[in-house]
């Protein structure tokens, strides 16, 4: 299976060629892409020159062009979709429809993926992508069960990319509107789940306190880990408890699934992260190409190295793991 990892700069890309990556996916520096933060992503000529390095190693680069276009906007995703076809992209990947048939038709040579934000989960939906704008690939949302990325995947001939560590979503990618209700903004309109204007820390005596819009999402303990603060992963009271009323802020980790996954014919292994640090990004990717290397060809038992999970842990949010959805073998 190809192991596509994180860059959200220069750096970072390099440090996941160097540590293993098959693949590196990018954002350029604008709300074009579902990861657009200050300070994070590429200029087009950053990102040349982040092609030219992976290619020169036999690292293949995409650029996510995977927010959807804003009224007005057009020329701005437009220009994106332009530009990683300038650079040598090896492919984009995309949500908005509009932009899906502007890449099918102005650059038919480029790679077309589905990004998770389309949020296609059913074999109609990957051939209507495939048939309509020649998309080769579709990124699966984190919401699905590991029986069903197993039936979707032999009911399809479109290659199947799954994330298999980092951030979690609560929502269906593609779909998410929570953040707006306290910035006015949300993931698939600027690119961002709490843009950071809107993100405040304050020390009080009653602990450290993360508000975003002005709204109080979250307070921890002094020697509690704290994450970046999002509204989905906010503790609230409901009905008297304070809790994790939509998701608990922990990480994705699928180690123990590798063999499944590689059976089921799944074509990619996603690695969340271009907010992350290159630190972040080298280690964890060499973390990763050993897992990878290690699945066992043929069926049988597979435990992964314990030391790798517990170094896997340490990068996780709230330094905690969890198989998420895909252990709901209820679905």
């Amino acid at each position: 299976m190809e192991l596509l990892c994180p860059a959200g700069n220069l750096t970072a890309l390099r440090a996941a060629v160097d540590n293993g990556a098959d693949t590196v996916y990018i954002g350029f520096r604008d709300a074009t892409n579902a990861r657009h933060f200050p300070g994070l992503n590429f200029t087009p000529e950053q990102a040349a020159r982040g092609v030219e390095y992976a290619h020169q190693r036999g690292v293949r680069v995409l650029v996510a062009v995977n927010s959807y276009v804003q009224a007005g906007g057009w020329a701005q995703w437009q220009r994106s979709i332009d530009e990683a076809a300038r650079i040598g992209a090896d492919a984009v990947i995309v949500a908005d429809l509009g932009l899906l048939e502007y890449t099918a038709e102005q650059w038919p040579d480029l790679g077309l993926h589905l990004s998770v934000q389309a949020s296609a989960t059913t074999p109609e939906a990957l051939d209507f992508y495939k048939r309509c704008y020649g998309v080769s690939r579709a990124v699966l949302p984190r919401v699905l069960s590991i029986q069903q990325v197993e039936a979707l995947a032999g009911d399809t001939d479109v290659e199947l990319e799954v994330f298999g560590f980092g951030s979690l979503c609560v929502m269906a990618e593609g779909r998410c509107l929570l953040s707006s209700y306290a910035t006015g903004e949300s993931p698939n309109t600027v690119g961002a789940c709490s843009p950071a204007w809107a993100v405040q820390w304050q020390e009080t005596p009653e602990g450290r306190e993360a508000r975003l819009g002005g709204l109080l999402i979250d307070r921890f303990a002094p020697d509690e880990p704290a994450g970046y603060p999002t509204i989905c992963k906010g503790r609230y009271d409901v009905e008297g408890a304070l809790e994790h009323a939509f998701e608990s802020p922990t990480s994705l980790e699928t180690a123990e699934l590798l063999p499944r996954l590689k059976r089921a014919g799944i074509h990619a292994v996603k690695i969340e992260g271009r907010q992350r640090s290159p630190a972040y990004v080298g280690k964890v990717t060499r973390i990763w190409r050993q897992l990878i290397d290690r699945i066992p060809e043929a069926e049988g038992d597979y435990t992964p190295d314990p030391a790798q999970v517990a170094a896997l842990r340490e990068f996780s949010e709230g330094a905690t793991t969890t198989l998420g959805p895909y252990e709901r073998n209820w679905q």
